[in-house]
């Protein structure tokens, strides 16, 4: 382990039941964050992203395994290891009681932080987070993009090194998500350090300096998007789609180094893929899409295809 790593995970275990009933939900996972930097946890639905983001943060025991959060033991000193944290949960769980500036106001009471110093940042969190106009808003007055602004915000009321957040922008539209995405730029160009769940695989691309693959608990694959890709996939994916495209499926295995099937489209993975297109200019009743291989072809092959619950 790095003696400079904001978070330091090793062996980490978790698991439910006993016997014949025991489900092991992560298994044996290590991994470490760097000061300053994105690092991505990603994995299908189940896979344990949650469960790990909850042990590092001491809200559940670990059944082995050792956990070190800004320099303190989890879950010993989980409380005073997370003054130093911020945390955007899945859900928005803002309070609808209070305004927008209230929401603010009573999180920073929960770190102790006083009357004057919160007073003075709820002005910067709002400009932050786009919402000065909303500050005496009530919740229920707000979209869902500003409910997640606004709990991205209220996470850094305590001034935090580390942010932890679990699929922040879940749900929203294609304006809002980007607007987030400027924001957590924005917060990595002034040091801070972002651990991001997500199933977005181009938020991952785009904001992730490192990244882990999870499955069933465990570990798969680790290192930045770009490196991954170039190990563990070809550099060149073709999608044929159309009428004919599950019959001109054999010659495709033909011309590319592997093939997949979902639905009623042929991905075919190459490194040279002159030789399919040449084929596909000739068919008939099939069309195509020629592009770089990307995360989620990365994902796909690590994880499958297979749908999770």
């Amino acid at each position: 382990m790095r003696d400079d790593s904001i978070l330091a995970v090793n062996q980490l275990q978790k698991f439910y039941g006993d016997g014949d009933q025991r489900f092991i939900v992560v298994d044996g996972l290590t991994f470490q964050l760097r000061p300053g930097e994105c690092y991505g946890l990603l994995g299908p639905n189940g896979a344990g992203k949650t469960t790990t983001l909850r042990l590092c943060l001491g809200l559940t025991e670990p059944d082995g395994g050792s956990i070190s959060l800004v320099g303190e033991p989890i879950p010993a000193r989980a409380r005073q290891a997370r003054v130093r944290v911020g945390v955007v949960p899945q859900g928005d769980n803002l309070d609808p009681d209070f305004t927008v500036a209230e929401n603010l106001r009573v999180f920073g009471r929960y770190f102790g932080i006083g009357e004057k110093v919160i007073e003075e940042r709820i002005p910067k969190l709002l400009e932050f987070a786009s919402l000065t106009s909303k500050r005496d808003a009530n919740i229920g007055e707000l979209s869902g993009g500003m409910k997640r602004r606004l709990t991205l915000a209220r996470a850094l009321v305590n001034d935090p090194d580390l942010i932890f957040m679990d699929e922040p922008t879940t749900g929203l539209d294609p304006q809002a998500r980007h607007l987030i995405w400027e924001r957590l730029k924005t917060l990595l160009n002034q040091g801070k350090t972002i651990l991001l769940t997500t199933h977005f695989m181009d938020e991952a691309e785009r904001l992730c300096d490192r990244l882990a693959v999870i499955d069933h608990g465990r570990l798969i694959a680790e290192g930045p998007p770009r490196e991954l890709i170039r190990q563990h996939i070809e550099s060149e994916v073709v999608e044929v789609y159309g009428e004919n495209a599950l019959a001109w499926h054999a010659q495709g295995k033909e011309l590319a180094a592997r093939v997949e099937i979902s639905g009623e489209t042929v991905f075919c993975y190459t490194n040279d893929a002159k030789p399919l297109l040449e084929s596909l200019q000739h068919a008939a009743g099939v069309r195509y899409l020629h592009r770089p291989a990307n995360l989620e072809d990365l994902f796909l092959k690590l994880t499958g295809r297979e749908m999770r619950d």
